[in-house]
């Protein structure tokens, strides 16, 4: 096993743990450990709240998500010898949650949790249609997940970290602060907000000094989106076996990771889309000497895919258009038209006895492929939603019979009205 640098005790905060990590972007935080190229080593994660949703039936903590605590990252780690300009090529070799049975300091981490956000709380890619707050947890078995709260289906995850990335030069994080703020301004009271600006409270900044916190917590960039140095890219082919190149801004490179899935469907469609949870991750890091230069990566990572299981076969795959609700036409709108797909595949299940919001929860969690199909044809953009058939315990393909309807169970737990 390679050795951990970055250990976590699941019954402490983030912030008493012995090594403290952080949870905004800027070159001023401290590393909390120096690798060199060549070594491998472990970390382990906090799930993305910090142990702040809850293994039960109920939905308002998912409601109440503290959004400005979030993402808990463990790092920085910097890298002996590496300079702006190279490439940090870093080689995920393993990773998963920590059995429940477990005895360890991160016991009680055999499980995990989607969540629709509530429109007035960062909301989701189809929060006009779902509003509020729904939850579903997820209990893993070996490989396999499967939930109380949306009955029928279990499928082997896609596990991968939705986010990891390196630090940011100063000349970068002013750069992404300006343009942000820019995109605010042209809509600063929406609901959800367009972008999200930096925010001194609950900011933690691992082992920052009291003179320098005030200034570093007013500066840092938010963790939410994904930028030029990777971060919260979300993508669920990025499993074990995979291989990144990330763009170095800093001496050190200062890489960190955390916000580990179990699984996730294309898209994240739920914004808390993927099977969250807390557990371990196994690293290796290398350096491509000026290789942003000799690639022509001088900004966004590239990576090659992992080529782990699952692999599905049989599919049932649901198309949508750039045409509203409403019947508006829209020039070649793929972000729409995803959405289209995506309704029309939570329409299609619920005429086999689930629920909508447990057919969206399904489709944030379960390994769906999301496609944008065609983009050339004026004046529709098509994208399509691939749904792995096998994932279910029932045939859910037309048939001249009719849909086979199950229970839909408890259902999945909506948030009380605050």
């Amino acid at each position: 096993m390679p050795e951990l640098l970055f250990a976590l005790d699941s019954s402490k905060r983030f912030t008493d743990q012995e090594k403290v990590g952080h949870n905004r972007w800027h070159p001023d935080i401290p590393p909390v450990a120096t690798v060199r190229p060549g070594q491998s080593f472990r970390v382990h994660c906090r799930e993305w709240f910090d142990g702040a949703i809850r293994n039960d039936d109920s939905a308002d903590d998912i409601r109440d998500a503290p959004l400005k605590r979030v993402h808990a990252l463990s790092g920085p780690f910097t890298v002996h010898g590496a300079e702006p300009g190279d490439l940090l090529m870093v080689d995920i070799l393993d990773m998963g949650p920590i059995p429940q049975e477990d005895s360890g300091p991160l016991a009680g981490q055999g499980w995990g949790y989607t969540g629709i956000f509530a429109k007035a709380n960062g909301g989701s890619f189809l929060t006009d249609q779902f509003p509020d707050a729904y939850k579903a947890v997820w209990d893993f078995k070996g490989h396999r997940a499967t939930s109380r709260h949306i009955p029928g289906v279990s499928f082997t995850g896609m596990s991968h970290p939705g986010l990891m990335g390196t630090a940011p030069s100063t000349a970068l994080l002013a750069t992404w602060n300006q343009r942000e703020a820019a995109l605010i301004a042209t809509a600063p009271d929406r609901v959800p907000p367009l972008a999200l600006p930096p925010e001194p409270e609950n900011a933690i900044l691992g082992t920052l000094t009291d003179a320098e916190f005030d200034r570093v917590a007013a500066e840092a960039a938010r963790t939410a989106p994904p930028r030029e140095n990777g971060g919260n890219q979300d993508i669920k082919n990025f499993t074990v076996g995979s291989r990144v190149f990330y763009p170095v801004y800093v001496p050190g490179a200062n890489l960190s990771v955390g916000d580990l899935h179990f699984s996730q469907g294309d898209g994240e469609i739920t914004f808390c889309g993927g099977i969250e949870m807390g557990g371990f991750i196994d690293l290796h890091v290398d350096l491509v000497k000026n290789g942003m230069q000799t690639y022509g990566v001088t900004e966004n990572a590239i990576f090659q895919p992992g080529n782990t299981p699952p692999l599905f076969s049989q599919w049932l795959a649901f198309s949508g258009i750039s045409v509203t609700l409403d019947g508006e036409q829209r020039y070649l709108d793929s972000q729409l038209a995803y959405q289209r797909a995506c309704l029309h595949a939570i329409n299609y299940l619920t005429r086999f006895g689930y629920q909508p919001e447990q057919a969206y929860l399904l489709l944030g969690a379960a390994p769906i492929e999301g496609r944008f199909s065609g983009v050339v044809d004026i004046p529709n953009s098509c994208a399509t939603v691939y749904l792995p058939t096998e994932i279910f315990d029932f045939d859910v393909r037309p048939s001249t019979s009719g849909p086979i309807r199950i229970d839909p169970g408890r259902g999945a737990p909506k948030a009380s009205m605050s």
